[in-house]
C-alpha cells in the first residue's frame, strides 16, 4: 500500500503489523523475564494439587466417568492453572502500567483498539499454552494421560486463554488499585475456576447446581480440554466450543470498546 504522509494519517497501511508484534514481544518477555513464577510456579501448584488428592482421597475414590479419578482431575488442572494465568498475565500487565502511571506509553504509540486488544491477548495466549505444554508433559510422564483428541484440547486451551485474557484486560482496566485487582480475582475468577468441574463431574451435583455450572463458560472450557485429553465430558464438545466461542466474542467486544473510548484509562 502506498504510504501516505497527510496529517492524522497512518503511513503503514490497514495494520500496523510491527507495533502489534512488539507488543506482544513486549508482553512475553514480561512474563518470561519472571519464569520462575510464570512457568515453574504453576508446575509445582499443579503438581501439588495432584499430590495431595492423591494421597488423600486417591485410593478410596472409585472411578469417575469411567476413568481413575487421579487421571479425571488432571485436565482439570491443567485448565485451571491455565485460564488463571492468561488472566493474571493481562490484568497485571493493565494495571501495573496504570498504577506506575506509564500506561501513557502504550497508548500512544499509533496503535488501533483492536491492535492493542491483539497485542495483550497475544501475551496472554502465549503464556497458556506455555502452561499447558509444561503441565501436559508433565502428566503424560507421571500419570501417562496423553491426548485422546488432541484439536479438540488445543482448541479449548487457545479459546479458553483468549476469554481470560479478555477478562484480564477488562479488570486491569477497571481496577485502579492493586487490591482491586486482587478482589475481582479472589472472588470472582478462582470461585468460578473452582467450580466448573475441576474436581468433579457436574453429574454429581443436584439438578440446580447443574443449570448454574451450565451457565458457567468456565465449565465448558475445562470439560473441552478433558475431551480433549481424556476422552470423556459432561457435555457435548460442540455446545461448549460455541458458548466458549460466544464469550470471547462477547468480552473482546468489551475489550476493543474500552480500548477505544480510552475507558478509566485515560486521565
Amino acid at each position: 500500500m502506498t504510504a501516505k504522509t497527510a496529517m492524522g494519517v497512518r503511513r503503514f497501511g490497514r495494520v500496523n503489523w510491527l507495533g502489534t508484534w512488539t507488543l506482544v514481544r513486549r508482553e512475553i518477555k514480561r512474563f518470561m523475564n519472571v519464569w520462575s513464577q510464570t512457568v515453574m510456579a504453576p508446575l509445582i501448584n499443579a503438581g501439588l494439587f495432584l499430590m495431595i488428592f492423591t494421597i488423600a482421597i486417591g485410593p478410596q475414590r472409585g472411578d469417575v466417568m469411567g476413568v481413575p479419578f487421579i487421571t479425571f482431575l488432571a485436565p482439570g488442572i491443567l485448565t485451571m492453572t491455565v485460564i488463571q494465568n492468561a488472566f493474571a498475565n493481562t490484568s497485571s500487565s493493565l494495571a501495573s502500567a496504570k498504577v506506575q502511571g506509564n500506561i501513557v506509553d502504550t497508548l500512544m504509540p499509533p496503535l488501533s483498539a483492536g491492535e492493542l486488544v491483539f497485542g495483550y491477548i497475544g501475551g496472554a495466549v502465549a503464556r497458556g499454552i506455555l502452561v499447558a505444554v509444561v503441565i501436559a508433559f508433565g502428566s503424560f510422564l507421571f500419570l501417562g494421560v496423553g491426548l485422546q483428541h488432541p484439536v479438540w484440547a488445543i482448541l479449548f486451551v487457545l479459546l479458553g486463554s483468549v476469554l481470560m485474557g479478555g477478562l484480564g484486560m477488562i479488570a486491569g482496566i477497571y481496577a485502579n488499585k492493586f487490591d482491586q485487582l486482587s478482589a475481582i480475582s479472589n472472588f470472582l475468577i478462582t470461585p468460578l475456576a473452582f467450580l466448573s468441574g475441576t474436581f468433579y463431574s457436574i453429574d454429581a451435583l443436584p439438578a440446580f447446581l447443574q443449570t448454574l455450572s451450565h451457565a458457567n463458560p468456565f465449565f465448558y472450557i475445562i470439560d473441552g480440554v478433558r475431551y480433549g485429553m481424556i476422552g470423556v465430558s459432561d457435555s457435548s464438545p460442540f455446545v461448549g466450543l460455541c458458548v466458549v466461542a460466544v464469550a470471547c466474542i462477547l468480552v473482546l467486544g468489551l475489550c476493543l470498546r474500552w480500548m477505544h473510548t480510552g475507558y478509566r484509562l485515560k486521565a
